[in-house]
């Protein structure tokens, strides 16, 4: 198997995931190592003779294609993933999510494989007031990040339709966990928590978003990857919806710490109110949450907290994650 973005968060767990549950799997990891890939992440596959690295771009097709050598399937977790990011820089999500998937299709038509699962997310729906989106809704992405996405799902999908490729789509819903890099919502909220920091919270904090653990999500990406019909897209979701201010105060009790930590900031632009999908396609393929939500969190506040050292060098040494906060919040987050 070829895993594309394998030392992301979601793709490093998968991989780890994957070659515990099935001893028959090899897998190759392709990953550009931008700057939230760490093959740290992966350090207890390293020694396996089921697993092996390639460093190269989703964009190169020189690189795709000795990557893909002896691969019979692809998932193609590869990736840019942050909605802040795509509201300073958007060309790059769409080289990446687009071109990048683009130059994987046709390297995957070229060489016949047999599987191409593209992972995706719930933000390409759009903002939804009440009910849930199921797959067969229209989407309507607001986000240069979440228009990438939404442009890379048609295209994958197309090439099941006019080149009989066998594609599927996950579409996942917000992903937490141990090792996620700390500028997403969680990981920022508690390394701030720890060190008495602020923790800025957009707008009026009432945005809903769902939440799963990422071993659910990796779990329903492996269900659809072996039982999902070709040419189709599955939601990838839990039933634990919150608020942002709810989690935000939440994690604050957690780590014994102060609700006046929390700092309102200016809203993001386009920031859309409400994330809410159906999952009761993939439920039907037979998958089903192992984690409640409550102790995943507190799980995954514990190994942050007891890891200290991964995210503090991260957020104290590296200048593009200090840039890119003295751009989106300002003052307001240090």
């Amino acid at each position: 198997m070829l895993v594309t973005g394998g030392a992301g968060f979601i793709g490093s767990y998968l991989i780890k995931f994957w070659l515990r549950q099935d001893p028959s799997v090899k897998i190759v990891n392709f990953d550009k190592l931008t700057y939230c890939g760490d093959r740290g992440r992966l350090k207890e596959c390293e020694r396996s003779p089921r697993y092996h690295f390639i460093r190269g771009d989703v964009q190169n097709p020189s690189q795709i294609a000795r990557a893909l050598k002896g691969c019979e399937a692809i998932v193609h977790l590869a990736a840019e993933t942050h909605v802040d990011r795509s509201l300073l820089d958007g060309k790059s999500f769409f080289d990446t999510n687009l071109t990048g998937t683009y130059m994987l299709l046709e390297a995957a038509r070229r060489a016949r494989i047999s599987r191409f699962l593209l992972v995706s997310t719930d933000e390409v729906y759009g903002s939804r007031k009440k009910g849930f989106f199921k797959e067969v809704d229209a989407l309507k992405p607001t986000s240069p990040y979440s228009i990438s996405k939404a442009a890379s799902d048609h295209l994958a999908l197309s090439y099941a339709e006019t080149y009989g490729l066998n594609v599927v789509v996950t579409r996942g819903s917000n992903t937490f966990g141990p090792f996620q890099y700390p500028e997403k919502v969680i990981p920022l909220f508690v390394s701030q928590a720890l060190e008495d920091r602020p923790l800025p919270l957009y707008g009026d904090g009432l945005q809903v978003r769902n939440w799963i653990y990422v071993e659910d999500h990796c779990r329903g990406i492996l269900k659809v990857f072996r039982s999902g019909k070709k040419g189709e897209a599955y939601n990838v979701a839990s039933v634990n919806y919150r608020t942002n201010l709810d989690l935000t105060r939440r994690l604050l009790r957690i780590c014994e710490k102060p609700e006046s930590l929390i700092r309102h900031v200016k809203d993001r632009a386009g920031h859309d109110r409400r994330y809410a999908i159906d999952n009761s396609k993939l439920r039907a393929l037979g998958w089903n949450e192992c984690f409640r939500f409550d102790e995943a969190l507190e799980e995954t506040v514990r190994w942050y907290a007891d890891h200290r050292v991964w995210w503090r060098a991260i957020k104290k040494k590296a200048d593009h994650f200090k840039e890119y906060y003295r751009k989106a919040y300002g003052d307001k987050w240090r």
